[in-house]
């Protein structure tokens, strides 16, 4: 790889010698999946440029960047595939009419899947406190007496989750 060049021929340079073996890694990572192998290689070096690394600056191992950021592709890949089975899961036991159309499924994918994605950011307790209260639909003693928690700190964790969830709107 070209060292202190131009940082176009840097990144062109990083995406040629090191692709072909990102691509075949996710494959494997995958059991196949070809078409999702090739989209997430390619996620993986557009996180690299706009993250503005520099590729002279990634050391002697770029493939170990390169495989964390392909992980964490991974992991997002795999959430939303969990969330969309469920979502078509739970469609399929609604009359055909009352089905959305296939756009506003993906919309509602799409949300789903940010909203899993931000609930799994939040800490254990957030969550769990958050998710009886908006699921279940736990009043706020009910929760303390369940987690074994004073109501004040119930409040405060719903609180926490609910300006998460406003920041995740906006």
């Amino acid at each position: 790889m070209a060292v202190g060049g131009h940082p176009k021929c840097e990144f062109h340079a990083l995406y040629a010698d090191h692709h072909g073996w990102l691509q075949g890694w996710l494959r494997g990572q995958l059991g196949d999946g070809g078409d999702v192998a090739a989209d997430l290689a390619q996620d993986t070096f557009l996180r690299l440029i706009a993250a503005r690394r520099q590729p002279s600056r990634l050391g002697e191992r770029p493939r170990a960047l390169l495989t964390h950021i392909a992980k964490g592709l991974l992991v997002d890949h795999w959430r939303r595939k969990r969330v969309e089975r469920a979502y078509l899961d739970a469609l399929a036991h609604l009359p055909a009419a009352a089905a959305p159309p296939a756009e506003e499924q993906l919309v509602v994918i799409e949300t789903l899947s940010r909203i899993d994605a931000l609930l799994a950011r939040l800490p254990a307790p957030t969550r769990e406190v958050f998710l009886l209260a908006q699921l279940d639909g736990l009043t706020l003693q009910q929760i303390s007496d369940r987690v074994q928690m004073p109501v004040i700190t119930v409040r405060r964790h719903i609180r926490k989750a609910l300006l998460a969830c406003m920041a995740l709107a906006c």
